[in-house]
């Protein structure tokens, strides 16, 4: 399946012409690919902003030919040539244009005018390249969590929580979203009080639930705690395990050893007939981006299952898929993630913290 990459792109030049460079930020998803700036030499402001969507296009290229591509720039002159609406008269222009153009196939991207204060992170790129006066080549920044700490952008703070001990829990039995449906043990009561006792702490704005049983008991138990009403959405229910559902491992591995086999080697594989622990990664990719987008900055804490935060510790560290296969999360315990909205750059600050009861 093609993928679908969001650039935004600017470029600018101290005197125009004078010296100039560009700063483009490639993202899908809501996460940030790359941050690529560079100096450009003595040129104009267009040539500049031209050079800025030649690199993003170029790095979104390199990762998938077959890609669809937004484009967004406050380059009015660079979006309407682009767009084939206005001519092309000089002839640098004409030859940058062409450039861009021969990159990726234009069928694949859209190109879209923004204010220039929704453009800020790649004009703030281009700047950065200038006071550094940083090489020719394009630099992929890899560190940008320590820009965030230090900036005034209040993060969205999600607080996933895995439900308490169910009967099943002891024996790591498959208990996913259509199968019997426990709700908690007195164990698990005591653990979501504990946890309750913690949120109460961090003041949520927002409290989130899976609308199975077990999440549902666990939490009735946190609303003692935090005195929010409780949003059921669908988003946040456990995997399906299909005809595996009640069994423990080791009996999945004795009566179905080959499908044992695939669900151990590929994420992709839908164990049990159920719903694969790639596809669980995605749909909650797309749950947090759209809790970072409808609760900016506030706290946001969800009631859920074992493979959903496991997969969301895989989407906000943005490491290959197989790496949930690395991840455990305890019964009743807290992961946090923070996201900054103004371009979806994702952290994990905990995993499976517990509380003590």
């Amino acid at each position: 399946m093609a993928r679908h990459f969001q650039i935004t792109a600017d470029g600018g030049s101290r005197g125009n012409p004078g010296p100039a460079a560009y700063g483009a930020v490639v993202s899908e998803n809501g996460k940030i690919l790359a941050e690529l700036y560079a100096t450009i030499g003595i040129a104009s402001n267009n040539v500049a902003e031209y050079s800025g969507l030649i690199a993003g296009l170029e790095h979104a290229h390199s990762l998938d030919v077959e890609a669809t591509i937004e484009v967004k720039m406050d380059s009015k002159l660079v979006v309407e040539q682009m767009s084939g609406r206005w001519q092309i008269k000089h002839p640098d222009m004409r030859e940058l244009a062409k450039k861009a153009r021969d990159i990726h196939a234009l069928s694949l991207i859209t190109f879209t005018w923004i204010p220039r204060d929704q453009n800020s992170h790649a004009d703030r790129l281009a700047n950065k390249a200038l006071d550094g006066e940083v090489a020719q080549s394009p630099m992929v920044q890899k560190n940008f969590l320590h820009q965030r700490l230090i900036s005034d952008e209040v993060p969205t703070t999600i607080i996933l929580i895995r439900h308490g001990e169910t009967p099943l829990t002891p024996e790591r039995r498959f208990s996913g979203s259509g199968g019997s449906n426990p709700g908690l043990t007195e164990k698990g009561r005591a653990q979501a009080r504990a946890v309750g006792k913690e949120l109460a702490a961090r003041k949520p704005d927002v409290l989130l639930v899976s609308p199975m049983q077990r999440t549902r008991d666990t939490a009735e138990e946190i609303a003692q705690f935090v005195e929010i009403a409780p949003v059921f959405e669908e988003e946040w229910i456990e995997a399906s395990f299909g005809h595996w559902d009640g069994l423990t491992p080791h009996e999945v591995e004795a009566q179905y050893p080959e499908e044992f086999a695939m669900w151990v080697s590929d994420p992709w594989y839908a164990q049990g007939g159920g719903e694969a622990y790639a596809a669980v990664a995605e749909r909650v990719g797309t749950a947090l981006a759209k809790i970072a987008a409808e609760h900016a900055g506030k706290t946001v804490a969800i009631v859920t299952h074992n493979v959903v935060v496991k997969g969301a510790v895989c989407v906000a560290l943005q490491t290959p898929i197989e790496s949930i296969y690395h991840v455990d999360i305890a019964p009743c315990s807290i992961t946090t993630i923070k996201i900054w909205p103004s371009d979806g750059l994702t952290a994990l600050m905990s995993m499976s913290e517990r509380p003590q009861s």
